[in-house]
């Protein structure tokens, strides 16, 4: 039987992808890709001329099965997501359960992810966090974050820039204007920053300059005191 890897790919320098993820891409007998233009640009690069297949959130049901079969077949599978770790708030735990639901060989390599360097450079404890990725818009938003309120480990949040002062908004309301944030945004890329301080702090820094870019949002866990 073949194998499944899921590759991860570089969030914003190039230089972060590793030897081995180029090696794998290379020898893999397709790629799946969730955007094939955007990963049809790192291929390049590279030098990777690996066949591609389009394999994102609105299609990932229907190819599941025939993905499955192809390694069932001996067919080596490489996933990948438009910038780093596939399966993390982006597609991947539909294909990666379904292999290990068949008995399938499946392998994560180590690579660039975005939440590990924003929690590292935060300054706020890591010793132990939990990873909330993106919140709900509309419905059980306000009920998340009640629960969340009570947390007393460090909270990872992926945001969108256009979404972003309405979260620090809540995280005021729910969390207090006191509680400690991080926001790190274009993370490895030429405009990279991380604005720390108080939820209120950060929120007036980013209404005063509004974000742009991908951002990963580091929050204190509820203290003793509060």
């Amino acid at each position: 039987m073949g194998k499944l890897y899921l590759v991860p790919t570089p969030i914003g320098n190039l230089d972060d992808m590793t030897f081995r993820a180029i090696k794998v891409l290379q020898e893999a007998d397709l790629i799946l890709a969730e955007d094939t233009r955007t990963s049809g640009k790192l291929l390049k690069h590279f030098e990777i001329t690996t066949q591609m297949h389009s394999h994102h959130m609105h299609n990932e049901h229907k190819t599941v099965e025939g993905i499955v079969d192809r390694i069932k077949n001996g067919q080596t599978i490489a996933l990948i997501s438009d910038a780093g770790t596939p399966a993390i708030s982006d597609p991947g735990f539909l294909l990666t359960r379904a292999c290990v639901e068949a008995g399938l060989e499946v392998d994560c390599l180590p690579g660039a992810t975005a939440f590990v360097p924003a929690l590292v450079n935060s300054g706020l404890p890591n010793d132990k966090f939990v990873f909330e990725g993106f919140l709900p818009v509309k419905k059980g938003r306000q009920t998340r974050f009640q629960i969340l309120a009570e947390e007393d480990r460090t909270m990872i949040f992926y945001e969108s820039p256009h979404k972003l002062l309405k979260t620090l908004n809540n995280m005021v309301e729910f969390f207090g204007a006191a509680r400690k944030v991080s926001v790190s945004r274009e993370i490895s890329k030429l405009h990279e920053e991380t604005v720390r301080g108080t939820a209120a702090e950060v929120l007036k820094h980013y209404e005063n300059k509004p974000p742009k870019g991908e951002i990963v949002i580091v929050v204190a866990g509820k203290s003793k005191d509060q």
